[in-house]
């Protein structure tokens, strides 16, 4: 009867045991499974990681995590900006992260500039609905350019002739005003008495029968004038250069977008 009870007590705890054993790798398992899914990422881990579409298609690569959304950006010139619902992730590996949407539809519902308003559930009408939102949102946001042309004033310089400077030397007559001393002699006569020198050194001669003409050359300065070119001054020419501001009116011709 002992034996019976050990042998039972045994049949009951393998049992259990085989069932805890079961139940353990079962859980170990789905926890491996879930490693995959959405609800068990580390969404920190997953920033600047690669995204890819559900037929594997490069999506670009992880910019921000949102509360109910994963920011995708894939392009370095011409970006594009996908906000995605966390609830479309189908998998991260711990280098990719993956989404149950194809890159087209990837495209049509999440492509945006901006955060969403509303986040999309898996359902497909509310993800069509969110989808058609946001392209109503992106044809309101969407603008067209206008290049509007316009012209400018391009302002040179050129040197041009605006007049001749000339120069004329006109002869010039004017009466100049000298004074000159001028010498000159006059006959003076002196009536001295004789001396006994004069008497022995002239021989006396008889008077005169008849009138007797003495001339004496008299001398005097005269003027004698005689014109001779000298410099008087000199003349130098330069030219220098005068900066004057001009201001210039010109109209110009330009465009503007009127609504009508």
């Amino acid at each position: 009867m002992v034996f019976n009870r050990r042998l039972w007590f045994i049949m009951i705890f393998s049992y259990f045991g085989t069932l805890n054993t079961t139940s353990i790798k079962f859980d170990d398992s789905l926890n491996i499974h879930m490693a995959g899914e959405q609800g068990s990422i580390n969404w920190n881990e997953v920033i600047k990681k690669e995204a890819r579409g559900k037929n594997d298609e490069d999506l670009g690569e992880v910019q921000e995590i949102g509360d109910t959304y994963v920011l995708v950006q894939k392009g370095l010139i011409n970006k594009e900006r996908f906000y995605i619902p966390q609830d479309q992730v189908e998998s991260y590996d711990g280098d990719v992260l993956r989404f149950k949407l194809s890159e087209d539809d990837i495209r049509s519902k999440y492509l945006g500039d901006v955060h969403p308003s509303v986040s999309s559930t898996s359902d497909n009408d509310s993800a069509n609905y969110v989808g058609e939102e946001n392209k109503a949102g992106l044809e309101e946001s969407e603008s067209a350019r206008f290049p509007l042309a316009e012209e400018k004033l391009n302002v040179s310089k050129r040197e041009v002739t605006y007049k001749e400077a000339t120069l004329i030397k006109e002869p010039i007559t004017e009466t100049k005003t000298v004074e000159v001393p001028l010498i000159y002699e006059e006959l003076i006569v002196e009536r001295r008495p004789p001396t006994e020198a004069t008497t022995s050194q002239h021989q006396l001669k008889p008077p005169v029968n008849t009138r007797e003409e003495i001339k004496i050359p008299l001398k005097r300065e005269e003027v004698e004038v005689k014109k001779e070119p000298y410099v008087k001054e000199e003349v130098v020419l330069k030219k220098k250069r005068v900066t004057e501001k001009k201001t210039i009116n010109e109209e110009v011709r330009g465009e503007k977008l009127v609504e009508s």
